[in-house]
């Protein structure tokens, strides 16, 4: 006898499934997973149920919950069921290494765990690995999903090409959409073909227009909204060409479409803050905030992240916020401490703070720890030394970076430096030892040539023509017909061997084979030449004339300067009579105590007599009414306090100064008063 209960609770579970489809079919799988979790109250461990619980969790977006739900029950939910499900939530949750590790783990990968797998590796920069799983997907696959993993395969190509500067084969990728010509775009830009890659991003935006057009809904921002990325990376070229105002156009019009994309917006604010530098700092305040957006380090390279901080950087030292600055550099530094960037941004921060003793430090401890980047990291210490006017430091600095000693711009820079310093010899010796390395490694190239030259031209100019006959010969050896180079040679000789210049001497060309050919009358005659024409000789009585008259002129006396009215020609004038009063030898500066008597000019009541029996300036122990700067007056003074600025004094009660300017004072009170 068949059980009651048993056929009810079969025919639910069947009811439940057919929710569970019917809801799926229509995309609703919120009722869906109401359906499934009744299902699992009743068989808790169903496979399937499980599987479909966290299907609805993924397509609701919910991808912590499916992931939960796979952790959970990880003894069912076995790696060859549920394998891509995981990956995935763990992809999208930007769990990137734990995603790679679940694909790799599974015994035996499906078509789409392969398409996952090359999604995981790009986000990683794995280009290498990326690339030949896009590409043996492509070879053996054939669906309707072929140009999208076209599309897939352009742009690891393209990041390969940006990021790590290596070319690829041609893979013959149809340029059939609009994202194809921007990835190909992005390829050539990565190879520096800027005019190439600024045409096909023209080409983009023409095939994003036409796909754009087909719906009918879209408004004209929509669309300027979908052309976004393209017109950002036609700003970035034109930056690069220089055309920084039109790039700065395209820059802000993309800022002003505020676009969802974090990643657009944070590249795009960075480029502008680039273009600012250290000018309109308060906008580049402004644009930082777009590159701290929540989701930007998962949209965008690490090279354009570590781009974005180190402007950060600048930014803080330019806007004068010391630790912020030195917080960024050290976090760079940390990241990648082989790189240049982060020590030569503290470095500059010192000098900003007139630390250059620190910065050099702290330049000369990077070249001991990285001698690779030794080079850079020296040419900069030398630059500060010479901004601190120390060239003989800088010298030996630039000396000891051994694998440039011999370039001509290292021997230009130190001769020039010696030179500065008014070291011939160690100038000389700069070029000997430059021109011995060629010698040994590259004889007779351009440059070695060209070092010959100029060390004998630096040498005859400072006199030394006996040094600089062997360069003169190995130059006109390689040469027998410059003459200059001979003439040089033969003027050198002269000083030291004359029967040697003589000999030489016999090189020279022949004054006929030097004498210069030119029509002197087709010279007259060419335009631009211009001539004054003689005049016509005069007749003999005329130039005497003209003689007599000019003597008439020369006899011509000027007239006398007026004297002044009150001028004794009997008294020899003051030879020193042009000179201002204060400075002539005789001057005794103006007699202080003698003005009269001013009548009426005291307090009311008081005699000019008993205004000069109490006047304390008289005594003759009355201090000085106004003590210098600097000076202390007589019996306050000590050692101590000798280099201390002294407060002002208040003038001494009863001095004449100061009674005077109050008596002044009250008289003008007075007058406003009564009027």
């Amino acid at each position: 006898m068949a059980n009651p209960g048993g056929a009810a609770g079969t025919n639910a579970l069947a009811s439940l499934w057919s929710d569970v489809n019917k809801a799926g079919q229509n995309g609703d799988f919120t009722r869906a997973l109401k359906s499934i979790n009744k299902i699992l109250q009743v068989a808790k461990d169903d496979v399937k149920a499980l599987h479909c619980k966290v299907v609805c969790h993924i397509q609701n977006g919910s991808f912590k919950e499916a992931l939960t739900v796979i952790n959970n029950n990880a003894k069912v939910l076995t790696s060859d069921i549920i394998a891509f499900e995981k990956a995935y939530c763990e992809y999208r949750l930007n769990k990137i290494e734990n995603a790679l590790k679940t694909i790799e783990n599974t015994p035996q990968k499906t078509d789409k765990l392969k398409e996952l797998q090359g999604q995981v590796l790009y986000r990683l920069e794995r280009y290498e690995e990326c690339l030949s799983v896009y590409r043996d997907i492509i070879r053996n696959s054939q669906d309707d999903y072929d140009e999208e993993r076209q599309t897939n395969l352009s742009a690891v190509v393209a990041a390969m090409s940006l990021w790590e500067k290596k070319t690829t084969e041609d893979y013959g990728l149809q340029e059939t959409s609009y994202e194809l010509c921007f990835n190909a775009a992005c390829d050539l830009l990565g190879q520096g073909k800027l005019n190439e890659a600024l045409e096909k991003l023209r080409e983009a935006e023409q095939l994003c227009r036409e796909s754009i057009s087909e719906d009918s809904d879209l408004t004209e921002e929509d669309i300027e909204s979908e052309l976004a990325i393209i017109h950002g990376q036609m700003a970035y070229v034109k930056q690069l060409q220089g055309s920084i105002d039109d790039a700065l156009q395209l820059y802000n019009q993309i800022i002003k479409l505020k676009p969802t994309d974090v990643g657009l917006l944070a590249v795009v604010a960075n480029n502008i803050i680039t273009i600012n530098k250290d000018q309109n700092v308060f906008d580049s305040k402004k644009k930082v905030k777009l590159t701290n957006a929540e989701g930007v380090e998962h949209k965008l390279a690490r090279k354009q992240l570590q781009a974005i901080e180190f402007n950060k950087a600048l930014l803080s030292m330019h806007t004068n916020q010391a630790e912020q600055c030195r917080k960024l550099a050290t976090a760079l530094q940390n990241q990648k401490p082989e790189h240049l960037l982060p020590v030569l941004i503290q470095a500059a921060q010192l000098c900003r703070e007139k630390q250059h003793a620190k910065a050099i430090e702290l330049l000369q401890e990077f070249a001991d720890l990285h001698p690779d980047n030794a080079a850079q990291i020296k040419l900069t210490m030398a630059q500060l030394k010479l901004a601190q006017g120390n060239v003989t430091k800088a010298c030996i600095i630039m000396k000891s970076i051994k694998e440039l000693e011999h370039k001509p711009g290292m021997v230009s820079a130190l001769v020039s430096m010696h030179s500065h310093d008014e070291d011939i010899d160690s100038a000389i010796e700069v070029f000997n030892q430059a021109i011995s390395w060629y010698q040994e490694n590259q004889p007779n190239s351009p440059a070695h040539l060209s070092l010959i030259r100029e060390a004998a031209n630096f040498k005859l100019k400072h006199g030394r023509k006996k040094e600089a006959i062997n360069d003169l010969e190995q130059i006109w050896k390689q040469n027998p017909k410059d003459t200059h180079t001979l003439a040089q040679l033969i003027s050198a000789y002269s000083l030291v061997d004359a029967n040697k210049a003589k000999v030489l001497s016999e090189h020279l060309p022949s004054s006929d084979t030097m004498r210069l050919k030119v029509d002197v009358d087709a010279l007259e005659n060419s335009a631009g030449v211009t001539f004054i024409r003689k005049k016509p000789a005069k007749a003999a009585g005329e130039q005497a004339k003209e003689q007599g008259q000019g003597d008439l002129k020369k006899k011509k006396k000027k007239k006398k300067g007026k004297l002044p009215k009150n001028c004794d020609p009997k008294v020899t004038p003051d030879p020193e009579r042009w000179l201002p009063m204060r400075e002539r030898s005789y001057y005794r500066g103006r007699k202080k105590g003698k003005k009269k008597e001013q009548i009426g000019k005291g307090t009311q009541g008081a005699t000019s007599a008993a205004a000069a029996e109490l006047d304390a300036s008289k005594t003759a122990s009355s201090p000085p009414t106004s003590p210098r700067p600097g000076v202390a007056a007589a019996g306050a003074g000590s050692s101590s306090t000798s280099n201390v600025i002294p407060p002002r004094q208040s003038k001494p009660v009863g001095a004449a100064g100061t009674k005077k300017k109050n008596s002044n004072k009250r008289k003008r009170k007075e007058g406003k008063t009564t009027g």
